[in-house]
């Protein structure tokens, strides 16, 4: 199987491409390696995959519509995983017209692409950011998600509807995975867990938003591989007349911020200084996964607790950063 996993220098990139490539299938990965965050540490990510037999990485952006075009055309790959994005929801506060150019533009470059050379199905990354205001939980593919409140989660609707359009015009199978708070090892710096390990070992205090009355459905990296790997090879059927499928991937169980806190400072042996802070714009209070249609799909449930995942992320950035 030939697969093509753009983003992959990225977080999930670099962990679903490492599994694929484990896993004996023929991988070419796609990044812009843009400077969003360390790109030393995209690097490293990339020197780890570049030992693998069955992988060839190729500088390029997915904006380039006509050098993924060619690349489409040169390798005709079975399957597709769209990771490829810029990330982060404050971020988009101060910066929209890069979420406008790498979600928006980017994705329809890809949408083309497999429009013209038809792969067996292309799985892409959503986010739970698109429930926004919607407050039932846990959160459930079919709740209402037409109130965003961040311009990231916008552009990650807007993905939902643009590939749902061409699975619709064209029968292009498609599957968007909304992705709930993924950490571990190789993690991203911009998000909370990589943040706090780091201020907590260097003294800094961290900054607990809304007071610390918040929940996430943190879910660790190996999970959602797995969830993701099963679903590649089974896009969607022609039963619903549309061959297009968004799902839920987490854990399935919301942990309270300072829980998560708790388990940091655990594993560090260390004690945190903590700044309390009200509600940032774009946040979210609470979000919480309702996983079951995943999981009868492809037959797995999430089985890493926070505690053993908190462990594991902190003895790599231990390992990774010398500390």
């Amino acid at each position: 199987m030939r697969v093509l996993v753009t983003g992959v220098a990225g977080f999930i990139g670099f962990h679903t491409a490492k599994r694929l490539c484990n896993d004996g299938h023929q991988v070419i990965g796609i990044d812009n390696l843009s400077s969003y965050y360390s790109v030393e540490l995209k690097h490293a990510r990339l020197a780890q995959l570049i030992e693998c037999r069955d992988f060839h990485f190729q500088l390029l952006d997915v904006e380039d519509k006509q050098a993924l075009l060619e690349l489409f055309a040169e390798h005709a790959f079975d399957h597709v995983v769209h990771l490829a994005a810029q990330a982060g929801v404050r971020y988009s506060i101060d910066n929209p017209d890069v979420y406008a150019q790498s979600n928006l533009v980017g994705f329809l470059n890809v949408l083309e692409a497999c429009r013209a050379q038809r792969p067996a199905h292309l799985v892409f990354a959503s986010s739970s950011s698109v429930y926004g205001l919607n407050n039932r939980l846990p959160y459930a593919t079919t709740d209402p998600v037409d109130q965003p409140v961040s311009f990231y989660a916008a552009t990650k609707r807007a993905n939902e509807l643009m590939a749902h359009a061409y699975s619709h015009l064209y029968g292009i199978p498609t599957t968007g995975l909304r992705f709930f708070t993924v950490y571990g090892p190789w993690g991203r710096p911009d998000m909370a867990p990589f943040k706090f390990t780091d201020a907590i070992l260097n003294g800094r205090a961290i900054d607990v938003y809304n007071d610390g009355a918040m929940s996430r459905d943190f879910t660790y990296i190996d999970d959602i591989v797995e969830g993701l790997v099963r679903l590649i090879p089974l896009p969607p059927t022609n039963g619903t007349g549309v061959r297009n499928k968004v799902y839920n991937i987490g854990f399935g169980s919301p942990v309270k911020l300072l829980q998560f806190i708790e388990c940091i400072e655990e594993a560090l042996g260390i004690p945190a200084l903590k700044r309390f802070l009200p509600l940032q714009p774009g946040d979210v209070v609470d979000t919480w996964a309702d996983t079951r249609e995943l999981e009868d799909h492809v037959g797995f449930r999430p089985q890493v607790a926070v505690p053993v995942g908190v462990q594991s992320f902190v003895d790599w950035y231990r390992a990774y950063y010398h500390v």
